[in-house]
């Protein structure tokens, strides 16, 4: 089974350009060892004065004729100070999406809005709700939805990023039209309903079975706990299936990102943060989600942090990536080849970041093995921010 990585108007301008990139030398291994893997740089969303981040939040899906659908925030720029992101909390911002027909080298800006599609309806986190936009009343899924059909994707988003609400809205035609919102209730072990803060993350199990994995916000309502929930009878009920590590008691484990290695094996990798530094772990279940241990963290230290976007490649190696949001500000890779035990050399895919404001990664690969890594970034401390991705070739590094 093939598993999906779920995640202006007119005008907009659409850039493609390419670019080299150079790896971090590992203490083990000399740096000339280490091959170039990025192919091309492409812009997805450079809008003069607008703000374009996070698609990380939203979910990307492709197909098998190269084909690539992403989401992503857009608003207005605004410079609010060097750690906070630059988008103008009093104006209207979006949630749009953006679609490739060539594998990421361009691509095209849509509006769900437009269409009353429901992906971008509802609370904003960072902005507020554009005044044309107001969402339909949520609902209870009937269920019965066919998570194995070729053109279904989903997207899971939340109102409050500590603890929610949150629901979910579906498309069964590569996100043409939107079916939702519909409530995204989970309950417990102890049948509490749960305050979750979902982004996109599912794994798909057959035909009405899926895993989805989400983050719940803690009892002090700060951010946040992991956990894996399930549905049995296509979205109709979900059932907790089990917490992915303990309680962050100082901090906060969120923004997970999971795939399946096995039968009964998955890999999950988490953006960590306490008092003291922020992190990327990984986590391990070999009974199908029951229970779960950590096994290995990937990236010890990210600046302030930076959510993680795991693939599983056709080749059977575990790709990461993630944004350092510390000096140099870089987009990062890091490959393995024992299903995520060890990890090999940091990669830098892009470099020369124009301060904190970056990453949120979302990743695919396309048929011919490539990668295609989508992020926000920018180049000057002020200057805009933009959704851009990188085509990365990893049959270049050695396994």
């Amino acid at each position: 089974m093939k598993y999906r990585w779920p995640l202006k108007m007119a005008g907009l301008f659409v850039a493609l350009f390419g670019c080299c990139a150079t790896f971090l030398s590992a203490e083990d291994r000399p740096s000339s060892a280490i091959p170039n893997v990025v192919v091309e740089h492409s812009n997805i969303y450079a809008v003069p004065k607008r703000f374009g981040g996070w698609p990380a939040n939203h979910g990307i899906w492709s197909w098998d004729n190269n084909e690539i659908l992403v989401g992503f925030a857009a608003g207005d720029t605004k410079d609010l100070g060097p750690n906070r992101h630059a988008i103008d909390r009093e104006k209207p911002e979006e949630h749009l999406l953006a679609r490739s027909l060539d594998g990421g080298k361009t691509w095209k800006v849509e509006n769900p809005s437009e269409q009353g599609a429901l992906i971008p309806a509802g609370a904003m986190l960072h902005g507020i709700a554009p005044p044309w936009l107001k969402e339909k009343p949520w609902q209870d899924c009937p269920g019965g939805l066919d998570f194995t059909n070729p053109n279904f994707i989903m997207t899971l988003r939340m109102t409050d990023h500590h603890i929610g609400p949150s629901r979910f809205s579906y498309s069964t035609d590569r996100g043409k039209k939107w079916h939702g919102p519909f409530r995204l209730t989970v309950n417990d072990p102890d049948g509490k309903p749960i305050g979750i803060a979902a982004r996109t993350t599912y794994i798909v199990n057959g035909p009405h079975d899926c895993f989805v994995f989400l983050t719940a916000g803690k009892p002090d309502h700060e951010e946040g706990r992991v956990f894996c929930a399930r549905t049995t009878d296509g979205a109709k009920t979900w059932q907790f299936v089990a917490w992915i590590g303990d309680d962050p008691k100082d901090g906060y484990a969120i923004m997970p990102s999971a795939i399946r290695l096995g039968t009964s094996e998955l890999l999950v990798t988490i953006r960590c943060r306490d008092e003291k530094r922020a992190w990327i772990d990984s986590y391990r279940s070999t009974d199908n989600g029951q229970s779960w241990k950590l096994d290995s963290t990937p990236a010890p230290d990210l600046g302030e942090g930076n959510p993680p976007s795991m693939l599983r490649l056709a080749d059977g190696r575990v790709c990461l990536v993630y944004g350092l949001r510390a000096e140099p500000y870089e987009m990062r890779a890091r490959l393995s080849n024992d299903g995520g035990r060890t990890w090999g050399p940091e990669l830098t895919l892009r470099g020369n970041g124009g301060g904190r404001d970056i990453g949120y990664p979302a990743s695919i690969q396309r048929p011919d093995g490539k990668i295609v890594s989508t992020y926000y970034f920018h180049d000057q401390p002020t200057s805009d921010r933009y959704v851009a991705a990188t085509i990365w070739d990893p049959s270049r590094v050695p396994k």
